[in-house]
């Protein structure tokens, strides 16, 4: 299987304070062993990761900043990671996208799925991905 990886996927990954840092860690290196798998990040992601690790910082790291731990985190995947462009519109909704706060996970779902990927999330509310265990 191949995974799109959501906002809050790369933010636990990325900073060892997060309370689920451990479990993705072990999910990222499980994934590693897996014969032709395929990490994915598009710029939703990749935008959110830097925006969360500057808010969560209390604006301690810049923007600067935050791109290179993420630039580290995507060259350890080595040849695991590909990046995915997005060629989905922002008219294209789901039937369960109701309210502001599902937007960008339909979106990060719909994109995943229009490329037969799966989306890798810590969120079990999201219909249809795969939320790590």
């Amino acid at each position: 299987m191949n995974f799109l990886l959501d906002v809050n996927v790369l933010v636990a990954w990325g900073w060892s304070d997060h309370t689920d840092h451990d479990r993705v860690v072990r999910w990222i290196a499980g994934r590693k062993k897996v014969r032709n798998a395929k990490l994915f990040t598009s710029p939703i992601p990749e935008i959110g990761f830097v925006r969360v690790s500057i808010q969560r910082s209390s604006r301690q790291i810049t923007v600067s900043q935050a791109a290179d731990v993420l630039r580290g985190m995507l060259k350890s995947l080595g040849a695991i990671h590909q990046f995915l462009p997005d060629d989905l519109t922002g008219t294209e909704w789901p039937a369960w996208c109701a309210s502001a706060t599902n937007t960008t996970d339909a979106h990060l779902l719909e994109l995943a799925k229009r490329h037969g990927l799966h989306l890798a999330t810590l969120d079990a509310g999201i219909p249809g991905g795969m939320a790590l265990e």
